[in-house]
C-alpha cells in the first residue's frame, strides 16, 4: 500500500496532508525516516510511525454525528482545562477526528470519523459543502442589514464571504434566522453579525451538506444511517 494511503487509513490525516508529513521527514518505517512518496508499505511486516507514534490502519471506517453542547471545545486537549467533545465519546472505540470545528460557545452538528480523506474533502473550501446554522440575535434586523450579510460584510477593509440569510421569525426582543455558508472561516458567523452590531444569543449548526442534526439530543452522538452514508459516498 502506498505510504500516503496508509497514513490516511490510520485516521491521521488526508492523503494530501500525509505527503507533507513524508516530505518533512516526520515518517519512519522500521526505524528509518522515509521521504519517498512512492514507498509501498507492507502492512503485515512494516512498523510505521509519525513523530515516534506507531500507526495502524483502521479496521473499518466509522462515521458519527454529534450534537455538541455549548461549553465544549473540539480539540482533544485544552491547556485551560475546559471540557472537550472527546469527554462525550464514552463508548467510541476508534480514534476519531471532528470534521471542521465549532467554537466554545457554538453548539450543534459535528461529524466525527477516522476517515482522513473524507475529513479533508468536507472541510476544504474547494468542495463548497454548505453548512446551515440557526442564529438567534437580540432585537430586530433590517432587510438592508440582511442584504449586507448576503453580499459579504467588510471587516477591517476585507470582505468576508457571502452568506444565505433568511429571517425565520421575529419575537418581541429577538430574531431567529437561518444562515448558510460554504466556506466557514474561523468564527465567520459571529464576525459577520458583529460587523453590523448585532449580538448573538444562540448559534447552532443544524446541517452539513445533506446531513441534518435532526432530533439528536445535546451531548449525544450516533452512527450515520444508510442514507447519510450514501451521501458521503457520493462525495468520495
Amino acid at each position: 500500500m502506498r505510504i500516503n494511503k496508509f497514513l490516511a487509513l490510520s485516521g491521521l490525516c488526508s492523503r494530501r496532508k500525509a505527503e507533507d508529513f513524508i516530505k518533512n521527514g516526520n515518517v519512519s518505517i522500521n526505524g528509518k525516516i522515509v521521504t519517498d512518496l512512492s514507498y509501498q508499505v507492507n502492512e503485515k511486516k512494516d512498523i510505521v510511525s509519525v513523530n515516534g507514534n506507531i500507526l495502524k490502519p483502521a479496521n473499518r471506517y466509522v462515521y458519527y454525528k454529534l450534537n455538541k453542547p455549548k461549553g465544549y471545545i473540539c480539540s482533544a486537549n485544552d491547556e485551560k482545562g475546559r471540557k472537550t467533545i472527546y469527554n462525550l465519546l464514552t463508548d467510541a472505540n476508534q480514534r476519531l477526528f471532528s470534521v471542521g470545528r465549532l467554537d466554545y460557545n457554538t453548539e450543534g452538528l459535528l461529524l466525527l470519523t477516522n476517515d482522513g480523506e473524507l475529513t479533508y474533502k468536507l472541510t476544504h473550501p474547494n468542495f463548497e459543502i454548505e453548512k446551515e446554522y440557526v442564529v438567534i440575535i437580540e432585537g430586530k434586523i433590517k432587510e438592508s442589514e440582511c442584504a449586507v450579510l448576503r453580499s459579504g460584510v467588510v471587516e477591517n477593509g476585507v470582505r468576508l464571504p457571502s452568506a444565505k440569510v433568511d429571517v425565520v421569525k421575529v419575537e418581541k426582543n429577538r430574531t431567529y434566522l437561518s444562515v448558510k455558508i460554504d466556506e466557514g472561516l474561523n468564527r465567520q458567523i459571529r464576525r459577520m453579525f458583529a460587523c453590523i452590531n448585532k449580538n448573538i444569543i444562540l448559534l447552532k449548526r443544524v446541517k452539513i451538506g445533506e446531513i441534518k442534526l435532526g432530533g439528536l439530543a445535546r451531548g449525544k452522538y450516533k452512527e450515520l444511517n444508510e442514507e447519510e452514508l450514501a451521501y458521503l459516498n457520493k462525495i468520495l
